[in-house]
């Protein structure tokens, strides 16, 4: 090895080390936001729900309405009900809770009305409580039940939900299955 690049090697080296040396407090690191700041930035994002709209409604579905939405507002987001639409059954003011469905039933001759023209079976989620009343064994206190529950609950998933309903338990219930349907 030629020894006379040794010595420039050497300066070159130094020249190196002295120049990060000094310029290591021109630029100073990146400091991150605040906690406050990041906090703020990923709060401004209200939350959702994701509610499922059935019926009699423009664009059935599942909609995405802000946390704190009435039923007024998906059906709003569903594009409004259709023309010939039942909302005598129908709480647009209640609150809704992500995943809940909500079931516009139609005209009563349409095959949107609480009782379904193929079969003749109720639909507990659209039913008044004067047709809930034809059921074998349910009178008048205990429709109102079953319309104050599937008020507050949003509707009915399966005829199974019925044993949520005060007065209604194993018995009730196997003389009612055949009779009622959720949509």
């Amino acid at each position: 090895m030629d020894r006379r690049w040794l010595p420039a090697g050497a300066l070159g080296l130094a020249a190196v080390v002295a120049g990060v040396w000094w310029g290591r407090g021109l630029a100073a690191p990146p400091v991150p936001p605040p906690p406050a700041a990041q906090t703020a930035a990923s709060s401004t994002a209200a939350p959702s729900l994701v509610v499922h709209v059935s019926g009699w409604v423009q664009r059935p579905g599942l909609v995405t309405v802000p946390d704190g939405s009435r039923v007024g507002d998906v059906l709003a987001a569903a594009g409004g009900v259709r023309p010939g639409a039942s909302l005598d059954g129908v709480n647009l003011a209640q609150p809704v809770v992500d995943g809940q469905q909500v079931v516009v039933p139609g005209p009563q001759g349409a095959g949107g009305g609480a009782v379904a023209a193929d079969d003749g079976r109720v639909h507990l989620n659209t039913a008044t409580p004067a047709e809930l009343e034809t059921l074998p064994g349910v009178g008048p206190v205990l429709a109102e039940r079953i319309v104050a529950h599937r008020d507050a609950r949003g509707g009915f998933d399966q005829v199974e939900d019925l044993l949520e309903v005060p007065g209604i338990g194993e018995a009730k219930l196997a003389d009612l299955r055949d009779a009622v349907a959720v949509p």
